[in-house]
């Protein structure tokens, strides 16, 4: 029997719909008393099982390998945890006549979370750019992203992601760092049983960021934060996220242009410093938001499907460049490669990846 797969004319990342569905699960029947203890303690416990799984897939020496291109990983990492940032602050002053400080929040925290791996790599490959390059970014990236992005949304976000006091940054390395350094440490012995059951370890992935949405969503709604979000101002969050998009891809391409990249550069630093990841930063905000957490994640869950679906259409124009064409038939060889990722970059905006980036 064949498997179902996703209808191709749906426009949604079938993740996203899981994504959604759980946030309605929440408000319909949101976790309260003792399920709710019950529902925190596994959420916590499935954001350290996140980030051990992230560091124990993370190959160190790939990484390593990858220093000698730094000038694009620098690019990169600027875009991602400073442009991004500042682009965040700047949005300030739309509060409150666009969005709601609480919706504030969530922009701001969006900018600050690392770029995606493998969407990135993808959309890369399918432009017929630098793939390697592509790769060690994201790893950098998610590298960096596991000390700064709690930092920077101590730093910036104030009271709302809890400051600088101990207990904080106490949370955060004993939740996030420590299991990720203890990925890292033990991945010799465990690299060959996660590479052998990718596809059990990806629903792993996937169902414990559904539980900590869950939790998330739950808390707010016995909280009542959702009274703060109305329909236009939901409107209003899409259109500011369509405009931040459009700056940051705006801005890697031509900006790496004029810092003298070549094509095959220019596209991984555009795929690769535009985008964010929704799997690295849900977890994040769990820690970090508590109660507040359900609103902080909405842009960010907005953010991820509109960048797959303008991406798509992106890395496909980026393959018919006349660049790309002359690469080609430099090298035929590739073209097989690029084709594989070119399908796998359609299956991540159409919905059909195996792991939401």
């Amino acid at each position: 029997m064949k498997r179902p797969s996703w209808p191709s004319w749906m426009p949604i990342d079938p993740y996203i719909a899981a994504l959604l569905g759980t946030v309605g699960l929440a408000a319909l029947l949101p976790a309260r008393g003792t399920p709710a203890d019950v529902a925190s303690g596994a959420s916590t416990a499935a954001v350290a099982l996140l980030f051990f799984l992230y560091g124990a897939r993370l190959s160190t020496r790939e990484a390593m390998d990858g220093l000698r291109h730094w000038r694009l990983h620098l690019t990169v990492l600027l875009c991602t945890f400073a442009v991004f940032p500042l682009l965040g602050l700047a949005a300030k002053g739309l509060v409150p006549y666009v969005l709601t400080p609480a919706l504030y929040s969530g922009l701001l925290f969006l900018t600050l979370v690392p770029s995606t791996i493998q969407s990135s790599i993808a959309f890369t490959s399918m432009a017929r750019g630098n793939v390697p390059a592509a790769i060690c970014a994201g790893s950098f990236s998610s590298l960096a992203g596991i000390v700064l992005t709690p930092l920077l949304a101590a730093w910036l976000l104030g009271h709302s992601a809890g400051g600088f006091s101990a207990d904080s940054l106490l949370k955060i390395v004993l939740q996030l760092l420590v299991p990720f350094l203890a990925g890292q440490f033990l991945r010799r012995w465990v690299g060959g049983f996660l590479s052998r059951n990718k596809k059990v370890l990806g629903l792993v992935d996937r169902g414990s960021i559904l539980l900590v949405v869950y939790t998330a969503f739950s808390q707010g709604m016995v909280a009542g934060v959702w009274n703060q979000v109305t329909p236009a101002r939901l409107g209003a969050l899409l259109g500011v996220e369509a405009v931040l998009l459009a700056v940051m891809l705006s801005l890697t391409w031509y900006g790496a242009k004029k810092l003298g990249f070549g094509r095959a550069d220019r596209v991984a630093i555009q795929f690769a410093g535009s985008k964010k990841s929704l799997a690295a930063g849900l977890p994040m905000a769990s820690v970090l938001f508590g109660a507040e957490a359900s609103l902080a994640v909405l842009p960010l869950m907005l953010f991820h499907q509109m960048q797959l679906m303008v991406c798509a259409v992106i890395a496909k124009r980026r393959s018919r460049d006349p660049e790309a064409a002359e690469a080609r038939a430099v090298d035929p060889g590739t073209e097989g490669v690029s084709s594989r990722a070119g399908s796998a970059a359609s299956r991540t905006a159409a919905g059909t990846a195996p792991r939401s980036g």
